[in-house]
C-alpha cells in the first residue's frame, strides 16, 4: 500500500518501489564497466551453482604454472639458481606438487587446514632442497584463509608463512641475494593476505548494506501498517459518535413513541419500550467497546460534533485563505446522504488538499468535485502542482493511507497517482452508498 504521495510519485517514475543507486546505473551503462560488472555477475551465479567449477579451475592453473618446469627438470629457481630437484626421483617429485595442489579443491570448505597442510609440504620441499613453482599454491590457500577464514587462525597462519620463508631462504635453500629474495617473497606473501582481507570487508560491508536495505524494507512496512491502523482508529472513533447519536436519537424517539401509546392505551407501547431498552442497551455495549478509543482524544474533540458536506464551504475558505486557489463544483443530492457518508466525504477532501497544501508548490490551484449517483458517491479533487514534488520531502502522513481506509468502508475504490496529463496530482475516490445509507 502507498503510504504517502512521495511513494506513489516514485513508483510510476521509476517503475519499481525501490531502484539501484544512481552510480551504480551510471556504471552499469558504461562500455567497460558494465561489461565487467554483467561478467561478474554472471561467474557468481556460476559459482553458486556449481562451486567445484572455480576450485578446479585454481587447481589447474597451478598445474599449468607447475608443469613446465616439472617437465623439464632442469632445476631452474625463480632467482636465477639451481635447485636439488633433478637429484630427486619422479615420483618424489611429483608426490610433492600433488600435495601442493589437491589439498586446493578444499580452499574454501577448510581455509585453515588446506593452508597448513599446503604449508607442511612447501617446508617438506625446502627441506630437501627444491624450490618448485607450485609454492604459488600456498600463497592462493593463504588468500584464501584471509578471506572466508577465521581471522585468529589468519594470524598464526601469517607468521608460520613469515617464519617459513624466513627458514627457507637463509637456511635451507640458500640463495645468492637473500634480502632481495626475502623482499619479494614477503611482498607477495603480504599481497595475498592484503587482497583477502580487502575482498572479505568488501563483501561484510556489502552484506552490512543489504542488512540494512531489508530492515528499513521492514520498518517502512511497519510505519505503514502503524499508520493504517492509526486511521482505522480514527474512523472507528469519528463512526462511533455517529452510530451513537443515531442510537440516542432511536431511543429518545421510542421513549416518547411508547409515553404516547400508553396514553392513548394502545398494545403498541410495550413493544416500544423494548425497542428503547434494547437501544440503550446496545449503547452501552458500543460505549464499553469503542469507548477505549477516546482515550487520545481531548476534550474539544470528545464535544465537538463530527463535520459533513455542509462544512466543506469553511474547510475550502480556510484552504483558499492558506492560498491555494480552489473550485468547487457539486451533483446531486448531498445532503440526503447519511452521516457516515458525509464524514468520509469530508475527511476525503480534507487530507487531499492538505497534501496538496504540503506538496504542490506555489502558483499551484486545486478542484474539487463531488458528484452523487444512483448507489455510488464520486469525488475528485486534482491540482496543478508537480507530480513528483512529494518524492524528494520524504514525507510520511497519514494523508493518502487515511483515504484508503475510509473508501474501503464502503467498498470503494481509490485512484492516486500523477494526473493523466502528468502535470498535477489526482486523488479519484469512488464510493459504493447503498440505498439504506441516507438521512431520514
Amino acid at each position: 500500500m502507498t503510504a504517502n504521495r512521495a511513494a506513489a510519485a516514485a513508483a510510476p517514475a521509476r517503475g519499481t518501489a525501490a531502484g539501484p543507486p544512481p552510480g551504480f546505473e551510471a556504471a552499469w551503462a558504461h562500455p567497460l564497466l558494465g561489461r565487467l560488472l554483467r561478467d561478474q555477475s554472471r561467474r557468481q551465479r556460476l559459482d553458486r551453482r556449481h562451486p567445484w567449477l572455480l576450485d578446479t579451475a585454481v587447481m589447474l592453473f597451478v598445474v599449468a604454472v607447475t608443469l613446465p618446469g616439472l617437465l623439464r627438470g632442469d632445476g631452474d629457481t625463480p632467482f636465477g639458481l639451481k635447485d636439488a630437484r633433478d637429484q630427486l626421483p619422479p615420483a618424489v617429485r611429483f608426490a610433492l606438487v600433488a600435495a601442493l595442489i589437491v589439498p586446493l579443491w578444499w580452499r574454501r570448505r577448510a581455509p585453515a587446514v588446506t593452508y597448513f597442510v599446503i604449508a607442511a609440504a612447501s617446508l617438506t620441499q625446502w627441506s630437501l632442497g627444491v624450490w618448485l613453482p607450485t609454492g604459488v599454491a600456498a600463497l592462493i590457500a593463504l588468500y584464501t584463509l584471509a578471506r572466508n577464514g577465521s581471522l585468529r587462525m589468519l594470524g598464526w597462519a601469517v607468521a608460520l608463512a613469515v617464519g617459513q620463508l624466513l627458514l627457507a631462504i637463509f637456511v635451507l635453500v640458500p640463495i645468492e641475494h637473500p634480502v632481495l629474495g626475502g623482499f619479494f617473497m614477503l611482498g607477495t606473501t603480504t599481497a595475498a593476505v592484503t587482497l583477502g582481507l580487502t575482498l572479505r570487508i568488501r563483501r561484510m560491508y556489502l552484506e552490512a548494506l543489504q542488512d540494512r536495505a531489508r530492515r528499513l524494507e521492514i520498518e517502512q512496512e511497519q510505519r505503514v501498517r502503524l499508520t493504517a491502523a492509526a486511521e482505522r482508529s480514527r474512523v472507528a472513533r469519528e463512526m462511533h459518535d455517529i452510530v451513537g447519536h443515531n442510537l440516542s436519537v432511536m431511543v429518545s424517539v421510542a421513549d416518547g413513541a411508547a409515553t404516547l401509546a400508553t396514553n392513548r392505551g394502545e398494545t403498541s407501547a410495550d413493544a416500544l419500550r423494548i425497542l428503547a431498552d434494547t437501544g440503550r442497551q446496545a449503547m452501552s455495549e458500543l460505549r464499553r467497546v469503542l469507548g477505549v478509543l477516546r482515550e487520545d482524544q481531548d476534550e474539544e474533540g470528545r464535544l465537538s460534533p463530527q463535520p459533513g458536506i455542509r462544512d466543506l464551504d469553511p474547510l475550502l475558505a480556510r484552504v483558499r485563505a492558506a492560498g491555494l486557489p480552489v473550485t468547487y463544483r457539486t451533483m446531486g443530492d448531498l445532503d440526503a446522504l447519511g452521516s457516515g457518508v458525509q464524514l468520509t466525504l469530508y475527511r476525503i477532501v480534507q487530507e487531499a488538499l492538505t497534501n496538496t497544501l504540503k506538496h504542490a508548490g506555489p502558483g499551484s490551484t486545486a478542484d474539487v468535485t463531488v458528484t452523487k449517483d444512483t448507489g455510488t458517491v464520486h469525488v475528485k479533487v486534482a491540482d496543478t502542482g508537480a507530480a513528483a514534488a512529494g518524492a524528494a520531502s520524504g514525507d510520511t502522513g497519514h494523508g493518502l493511507v487515511g483515504i484508503r481506509q475510509r473508501a474501503a468502508m464502503y467498498g470503494g475504490t481509490v485512484t492516486l497517482g500523477p494526473s493523466a496529463t502528468g502535470q498535477g496530482w489526482l486523488v479519484d475516490v469512488v464510493l459504493d452508498v447503498p440505498p439504506g445509507d441516507h438521512q431520514p
